[in-house]
């Protein structure tokens, strides 16, 4: 008879060792971690089951249980698949855990933006290794390990003879007691590596481990406090949507934007949405170009955030209406006249078109907001008779290192040329005059939300939000990336609860 070429066990045991190493080094490595917890894990779990694992996350009881049993479930499995015993009992073992992993954040819905190494849909590798584990269960030879030499011996015994009939026979089992012994020695060796390689801080990426950074929803001291604007509850922080778009106002720092497009990527920007409305923002505000993504996150999510569009007209063609349209079409809650297009019509004396597009916003029953980067567009604006439902203007100090001096500001200068000389306008002052802007908000008799309030990143939040509300905003508007959004809440939070020396009545 013809030899085979290959070892079909050796094969089924290199199969069988390399799933047991990748549970045993998941398991090491959470043991070795004393702050590792699956709480973060638990607690952002999407799908069909997000519930029980929610609940499982909520519990301290049973994270004290879950904890322990999931690093022990890793290790007795990795063991017992490596070694080669148990290896029935250990294979449906851990196509269970598999099975929990794998439902936790399924790759079908929104779970599928999340899993690693790219978006999967039905099959991960959590599946695939499920699959292997199946076939390992119903595979009748499993392979070289500790399991085979429990044959070797009942042999052994049965014969009770010193020396078997021929000398080929002792060499055989001889060598059959090498291989399955050869797990042990091989264990040492990539244990050993891996406890070396612990320095470099390393952690595996498999459903067990990665986690949507929401950790922190626990320390959250409260719930944001509501205001109204037209028929809508908002909170009264509102994530902006600059980041997420990737329009940064970064002085002379070119690299920026592309910095937080590289960042905000689709995944990041849903996880972003995820945890702020998990942290009690419900409202966002965002440029015209985001529409789509929302449409995208809504669908998936099926999120109930209130999205404010903010919107402009196309002057080249005379359509003051097209993007409204399009923003209604596509879902969007509130419609506001963007401000920069707001300062550019004050400035060019086309109120005309303002008028228009409110009436147009108005006529399909949506609320209207009018937003400006001077004060002097609102001002004009209101000296006109143009009052919209809620104003959208910048507010914040300018009490920071990068402000130019006040006695080079000029209207209108946001959004026009910018100096090289370090006295006039470089990108670096958003609301240029605080003090006008401040008793024009603590005169009018409708909502107000501010922006740019910490001055697109020069003024703290702690400052920033003191201050937008003592002087008189109802709602602000704040870029936030996910790391941001639990803290921002929790200053608001502080923020709002000590605010003794507001002026004006709140609106809205």
């Amino acid at each position: 008879m013809k030899k085979n070429f290959y070892d079909k066990k050796l094969i089924v045991t290199l199969f069988r060792a390399a799933i047991g190493w990748h549970f045993l080094y998941e398991g090491l490595v959470k043991l070795w971690d004393k702050n590792w917890s699956a709480e973060s894990y638990l607690l952002n779990a999407t799908g069909p089951f997000a519930a029980f694992y929610h609940w499982m996350s909520g519990s301290d009881f049973l994270m004290r249980i879950i904890d322990p049993l999931n690093i022990a479930a890793l290790l007795l499995i990795g063991l017992a698949l490596f070694l080669g015993v148990f290896v029935r009992t250990a294979s449906v073992c851990a196509i269970l855990l598999l099975a929990l992993y794998y439902f936790a954040y399924p790759p079908f819905g929104i779970s599928s933006l999340f899993q690693s190494g790219g978006n999967f849909y039905i099959v991960n590798p959590n599946f695939i290794e499920a699959m292997a584990l199946l076939l390992l269960l119903f595979l009748k030879d499993k392979g070289y390990g500790l399991y085979g030499l429990k044959g070797f011996f009942k042999r052994r015994k049965i014969k009770q003879e010193p020396f078997p009939a021929e000398s080929n026979e002792i060499l055989h089992s001889r060598r059959e007691v090498l291989k399955n012994l050869a797990t042990l020695p091989a264990l040492g060796i990539v244990g050993w590596g891996a406890f070396d390689n612990r320095k470099y801080g390393v952690d595996t990426l498999t459903g067990a481990t990665i986690q949507i950074e929401a950790s922190e929803l626990k320390e959250l001291k409260g719930e944001l406090p509501m205001g109204i604007i037209g028929n809508h509850a908002i909170s009264r922080l509102v994530l902006g949507g600059n980041l997420i778009g990737g329009w940064a106002h970064a002085r002379d720092l070119i690299y920026v934007s592309s910095l937080f497009r590289a960042y905000n990527t689709e995944k990041k920007i849903f996880e972003t949405l995820m945890l702020a409305e998990k942290a009690g923002i419900n409202t966002i505000n965002i440029g015209f170009p985001t529409i789509e993504t929302m449409i995208k996150y809504r669908k998936a999510t099926r999120s109930k955030i209130k999205i404010i569009c903010q919107v402009h007209p196309d002057m080249e063609k005379n359509d003051y209406f097209a993007n409204i349209d399009k923003a209604i079409d596509s879902g969007m809650d509130i419609i506001q006249i963007q401000g920069n297009w707001c300062d550019w019509l004050v400035r060019d004396k086309r109120l005309d078109v303002i008028v228009k597009m409110m009436e147009r916003i108005r006529s399909q029953g949506y609320v209207a907001g009018l937003a400006a980067h001077t004060i002097d567009s609102l001002v004009i604006c209101e000296k006109e008779g143009i009052i919209p439902d809620y104003y959208m203007i910048t507010m914040h100090h300018d009490r920071y290192w990068s402000a130019h001096p006040r006695e080079n500001r000029m209207p209108f200068e946001v959004d026009g040329e910018q100096y090289l000389d370090h006295n006039k306008f470089h990108d670096n002052c958003f609301c240029t005059f605080p003090e006008r802007t401040v008793e024009f908000v603590e005169r009018v008799k409708i909502p107000v939300m501010g922006f740019k309030v910490l001055a697109a990143g020069a003024i703290t939040p702690e400052d920033g939000f003191k201050w937008a509300f003592q002087s008189g905003a109802d709602f602000i508007c704040v870029g936030m990336f996910d790391f941001q959004i639990v803290n921002d809440v929790n200053i608001a939070l502080d923020v709002l609860n000590k605010l003794g020396d507001r002026k004006r009545e709140w609106y809205g």
